[in-house]
Protein backbone atom coordinates (compact mmCIF):
# COMPACT_ATOMS: atom_id res chain seq x y z
CA UNK A 1 0.00 0.00 0.00
CA UNK A 2 1.28 3.48 -0.87
CA UNK A 3 1.56 6.53 1.28
CA UNK A 4 -1.91 7.81 0.44
CA UNK A 5 -5.01 7.63 2.63
CA UNK A 6 -7.32 5.78 0.27
CA UNK A 7 -7.48 2.00 0.55
CA UNK A 8 -10.12 1.82 -2.19
CA UNK A 9 -7.90 3.83 -4.55
CA UNK A 10 -5.06 1.34 -4.13
CA UNK A 11 -7.44 -1.59 -4.71
CA UNK A 12 -8.90 -0.10 -7.90
CA UNK A 13 -5.50 0.85 -9.34
CA UNK A 14 -4.07 -2.60 -8.61
CA UNK A 15 -7.01 -4.50 -10.11
CA UNK A 16 -8.29 -2.23 -12.90
CA UNK A 17 -5.34 -0.01 -13.81
CA UNK A 18 -5.15 3.74 -13.99
CA UNK A 19 -6.96 4.33 -17.29
CA UNK A 20 -10.46 3.84 -15.83
CA UNK A 21 -9.84 5.11 -12.31
CA UNK A 22 -11.72 8.39 -12.71
CA UNK A 23 -14.76 6.71 -14.29
CA UNK A 24 -14.95 4.03 -11.59
CA UNK A 25 -14.67 6.61 -8.82
CA UNK A 26 -17.24 8.86 -10.49
CA UNK A 27 -19.82 6.07 -10.66
CA UNK A 28 -19.12 4.95 -7.07
CA UNK A 29 -19.25 8.52 -5.74
CA UNK A 30 -22.47 9.20 -7.66
CA UNK A 31 -24.16 6.05 -6.34
CA UNK A 32 -23.17 6.66 -2.73
CA UNK A 33 -23.88 10.40 -3.02
CA UNK A 34 -27.42 9.69 -4.20
CA UNK A 35 -27.90 7.16 -1.41
CA UNK A 36 -26.65 9.65 1.19
CA UNK A 37 -28.89 12.39 -0.23
CA UNK A 38 -31.98 10.17 -0.26
CA UNK A 39 -31.40 8.80 3.24
CA UNK A 40 -30.41 12.00 4.96
CA UNK A 41 -31.54 15.09 3.14
CA UNK A 42 -34.22 14.41 0.53
CA UNK A 43 -37.60 16.04 0.88
CA UNK A 44 -40.66 15.73 -1.31
CA UNK A 45 -40.04 18.28 -4.08
CA UNK A 46 -41.79 19.16 -7.33
CA UNK A 47 -40.40 17.44 -10.41
CA UNK A 48 -38.38 20.38 -11.79
CA UNK A 49 -36.79 21.08 -8.42
CA UNK A 50 -35.88 17.41 -8.06
CA UNK A 51 -34.30 17.40 -11.51
CA UNK A 52 -32.32 20.52 -10.62
CA UNK A 53 -31.12 18.95 -7.34
CA UNK A 54 -29.94 15.80 -9.12
CA UNK A 55 -28.18 17.83 -11.84
CA UNK A 56 -26.35 19.75 -9.12
CA UNK A 57 -25.54 16.44 -7.43
CA UNK A 58 -24.02 15.12 -10.67
CA UNK A 59 -21.89 18.28 -11.02
CA UNK A 60 -20.86 18.19 -7.37
CA UNK A 61 -19.89 14.54 -7.55
CA UNK A 62 -17.65 15.38 -10.52
CA UNK A 63 -15.78 17.88 -8.36
CA UNK A 64 -15.60 15.43 -5.45
CA UNK A 65 -14.27 12.75 -7.79
CA UNK A 66 -11.36 15.01 -8.68
CA UNK A 67 -10.32 14.94 -5.04
CA UNK A 68 -10.93 11.21 -4.83
CA UNK A 69 -9.05 10.09 -7.95
CA UNK A 70 -6.40 12.76 -8.50
CA UNK A 71 -5.55 13.81 -4.94
CA UNK A 72 -6.14 10.24 -3.70
CA UNK A 73 -8.24 11.39 -0.74
CA UNK A 74 -10.66 8.91 0.91
CA UNK A 75 -13.82 10.60 -0.37
CA UNK A 76 -15.44 7.39 -1.62
CA UNK A 77 -14.76 5.61 1.65
CA UNK A 78 -16.32 8.55 3.50
CA UNK A 79 -19.45 8.38 1.32
CA UNK A 80 -19.72 4.63 2.00
CA UNK A 81 -19.52 5.21 5.76
CA UNK A 82 -22.02 8.09 5.55
CA UNK A 83 -24.45 5.88 3.61
CA UNK A 84 -24.13 3.07 6.16
CA UNK A 85 -24.64 5.37 9.15
CA UNK A 86 -27.65 7.11 7.56
CA UNK A 87 -29.10 3.73 6.60
CA UNK A 88 -28.82 2.49 10.18
CA UNK A 89 -30.33 5.75 11.45
CA UNK A 90 -33.30 5.55 9.06
CA UNK A 91 -33.89 1.88 9.90
CA UNK A 92 -33.92 2.59 13.62
CA UNK A 93 -36.14 5.65 13.14
CA UNK A 94 -38.61 3.58 11.10
CA UNK A 95 -38.60 0.83 13.72
CA UNK A 96 -39.15 3.36 16.54
CA UNK A 97 -42.05 5.06 14.72
CA UNK A 98 -43.62 1.68 14.02
CA UNK A 99 -43.32 0.71 17.69
CA UNK A 100 -44.92 4.00 18.81
CA UNK A 101 -47.76 3.58 16.32
CA UNK A 102 -48.49 0.08 17.64
CA UNK A 103 -48.65 1.25 21.27
CA UNK A 104 -51.17 4.03 20.58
Amino acid sequence: MGSNFSILFDYIVENYGTENTFNIFYVLNLIFGIIAYKLGFARKLPLLKSIFVYIMLVVGVFIITLFSSIAELPITESLIIISIVLGIYRFRLHRERKRKANTQ
